[in-house]
């Protein structure tokens, strides 16, 4: 998960000129504010203060939040959450205003983090936050997540609600992180049926997960009508991933992306897990061009960059072939298939929400961070309220 995998697939993306094609935008820092729509105050406070420095004086919260084992602290994490979410939160935004139709964020799509924990590598849950985002103009938001790992971050904080729909194709059992995802996991409440899982076993190939995915899909659309769709591409289902075990290939990958795109609905892509950081990049950058629509103008030998030497010793574009023996039995395949089917029948129509006021689409100040630029701009706890409410307020 080393932000260095993120600056392969951003060379391989240039090198292979597919820049060209897109507006490209520098992410701006998201506030601790913005963070705390989801987030607990005291949980992004932590965040904000811990270092490698100091963490051995905050040891106590480091175990209350779940932070350092598979979320260490390390130099520069609050800057680095800052900018994976401002980078989801912008794309969610761009998308709303209508200026794009598609937006990516490879360094996105960290979806266990929860509302006060840490989790998987994940701190800051940059998908519930673009989601709710994009819920200030759409009725009904689809999640999906193509990750080898359940989506369980963003499907316990909409768990309850029929606004976000969740589907989740992931590897469960043999006590495979996070361990939740059964099939019979389809939300509570309002939100009952509008949790969509699809256990899987290793070494999953193509034909099998799209055999699953594209009627699953196909019926979500159908039913529930969403205003716009984010898509976590998580490239540990690759095969020959480090911690993965799938066995798909860069095209059975990418074409969730192509099918989802084809409908036409506003869509924000999203990287998330991925452990064989060349493959990553293949991966994200393939993704990149289907996106686009140019794959098929994709040289399969990898243009020279600067990390040409990491893609040795095939420096070609298509993933190393899998090693792993598909323990999905047809018939299994098939009863997953039929009982997410079922409950989709099990949606009557796509749900609506009451007119109401729609909160403002701009984002909040990290009035702390001012504060520390300059004293000058210290505000009373009754002016913070009164600039928030006011979506014109020249407040940064």
């Amino acid at each position: 998960m080393k932000p260095h995998r993120i600056t392969m697939t951003h060379h391989l993306v240039v090198a292979y000129g597919l820049h060209k094609h897109m507006e490209c935008y520098r992410p701006r820092l998201a506030s601790a504010p913005e963070m705390c729509q989801f987030h607990s105050e005291d949980y992004v406070d932590f965040l904000r203060r811990v270092t490698p420095a100091n963490q051995e004086q905050l040891l106590s919260q480091m175990q209350r939040f779940s932070v350092g084992e598979d979320c260490p602290v390390f130099g520069d994490m609050w800057k680095f959450c800052q900018l994976y979410t401002g980078a989801t939160l912008e794309g969610a935004v761009k998308l709303n205003s209508g200026q794009h139709d598609l937006a990516i964020n490879w360094s996105g799509g960290l979806h266990h983090a929860k509302k006060a924990q840490a989790s998987g590598f994940c701190y800051v849950n940059d998908l519930v936050l673009g989601i709710l985002e994009l819920l200030k103009y759409h009725p009904r938001v689809l999640y999906i997540d193509i990750d080898i790992h359940h989506g369980d971050g963003v499907e316990e904080a909409f768990f309850t609600t029929d606004r976000v729909m969740c589907v989740s194709f992931h590897k469960y059992g043999d006590n495979f992180f996070p361990g939740s995802g059964a099939h019979d996991d389809i939300g509570h409440g309002r939100g009952k049926y509008y949790s969509v899982n699809v256990p899987l076993k290793d070494g999953i190939d193509d034909e099998d997960f799209l055999a699953l995915f594209k009627p699953i899909m196909t019926k979500v659309m159908e039913s529930y009508r969403p205003g716009a769709v984010v898509l976590q591409c998580g490239a540990d289902s690759l095969a020959n991933d480090r911690l993965g075990c799938f066995s798909l290939s860069l095209q059975g990958h990418a074409e969730c992306v192509r099918f989802i795109k084809s409908y036409g609905v506003p869509l924000l892509l999203t990287g998330g897990g991925g452990y064989t950081k060349a493959n990553v990049a293949r991966c994200w950058a393939y993704e990149t061009a289907v996106a686009l629509g140019v794959d098929g103008e994709l040289s399969q030998d990898l243009p020279r960059n600067d990390y040409y030497d990491y893609f040795a010793p095939s420096f070609c574009l298509q993933v190393p072939p899998p090693y792993i023996r598909n323990h999905n039995a047809p018939e299994e395949l098939e009863r997953v298939r039929n009982y997410a089917l079922d409950c989709l029948k099990r949606i009557q129509h796509a749900p609506s929400v009451q007119m109401q006021e729609m909160p403002p689409s701009w984002m909040l100040p990290d009035f702390d961070y001012l504060e520390e630029l300059d004293p000058n701009l210290r505000m009373t706890s009754s002016q913070r309220r009164a600039a928030m409410a006011m979506p014109d307020a020249d407040v940064y």
